[in-house]
C-alpha cells in the first residue's frame, strides 16, 4: 500500500460534457488544487472510457497528479490509468490489486459497517464514505449517512486502518468542508461544486485552501 494524497478529490463524471470537453475539466482542476481526479461514467461504452481515459491522462500530465477510473478495472488497465475506484458490487480488491499491481492506486466506496469491515481487510489505498448528504450527481437508493455516520464509520477505520486516508463524498459543497473535515475526513471528493460553478478554476482553489484550512485547523 502506498500513501495517497486525497485532501480533494475532483469527480470528472460524464455527464459534465455539457460544461466542456472533459479533458479540460480535469486539467482546470488540477491545475488549481485537485490532489486526486477520478473518472466516472455509468452508462459509456468500454471504448469510449478507454479513449476518454486517455485523453484526461494526457491533459493532466502538465500536473502530476492521478487519475483513477471509477468502477472499471478493464477500463483502468487498457488506458494505463494510475488505479480504480471499486464499489461494493464491483470487483473485489484482491483480485484488481492482483491485475493492476502493487503500484496501482486501489480506493473503495464504504456506506455501511460491512463496507468499512471490507474496506479494513483489502488491500485498497484509500476508502471514501457516503453518500454524506442527498446529491443530484448520482441516483442512490441509500439513504445518506450524514456527518454523525461518518463519523461512525470513520472512527471504525481509524481503529482498523490508522494510515488509510478516508474521503466523504455527496453533496460536498463549500459551506459543509469544515463539518466532514471535523469528523475525521482526510479529504473530499466534489464533482458539480467545482465543475459546474462560474469559475471552475476559483472553485477547485476555494476547496483546497478551505480543506487545509480545515485540517490544520484539526491537528492537537
Amino acid at each position: 500500500m502506498h500513501k495517497v494524497d486525497y485532501r480533494l478529490n475532483a469527480l470528472v463524471d460524464a455527464s459534465l460534457g455539457d460544461v466542456a470537453p472533459l479533458p479540460e475539466l480535469a486539467l482546470a482542476a488540477a491545475l488549481n488544487g485537485a490532489t486526486i481526479l477520478q473518472y466516472r461514467d455509468k452508462h459509456g461504452s468500454t471504448r469510449d472510457m478507454i479513449d476518454n481515459a486517455r485523453a484526461i491522462q494526457a491533459a493532466i500530465a502538465v500536473a502530476s497528479v492521478p487519475l483513477v477510473i471509477n468502477d472499471r478495472v478493464d477500463v483502468a488497465l487498457a488506458s494505463g490509468a494510475d488505479g480504480v475506484h471499486l464499489g461494493a458490487d464491483d470487483m473485489d480488491a484482491q483480485t484488481a490489486r492482483r491485475i493492476l499491481g502493487e503500484k496501482a492506486i486501489i480506493g473503495l466506496t464504504v456506506k455501511n459497517r460491512a463496507d468499512a469491515e471490507r474496506a479494513a481487510s483489502m488491500p485498497v489505498d484509500y476508502a471514501c464514505i457516503g453518500g454524506v448528504f442527498e446529491t443530484v450527481s448520482k441516483v442512490n437508493p441509500d439513504k445518506p449517512v450524514g456527518v454523525d455516520g461518518f463519523s461512525t464509520l470513520r472512527a471504525f477505520l481509524r481503529e482498523s486502518r490508522p494510515e488509510m486516508p478516508v474521503g466523504a463524498i455527496a453533496g460536498i459543497d463549500l459551506a459543509r468542508v469544515p463539518a466532514v473535515i471535523d469528523a475525521g475526513a482526510d479529504g473530499v471528493a466534489v464533482i458539480s461544486a467545482i465543475f459546474r460553478a462560474a469559475d471552475i478554476a476559483g472553485a477547485a482553489r476555494d476547496f483546497r485552501s478551505t480543506i487545509d484550512a480545515a485540517l490544520k485547523a484539526r491537528q492537537p
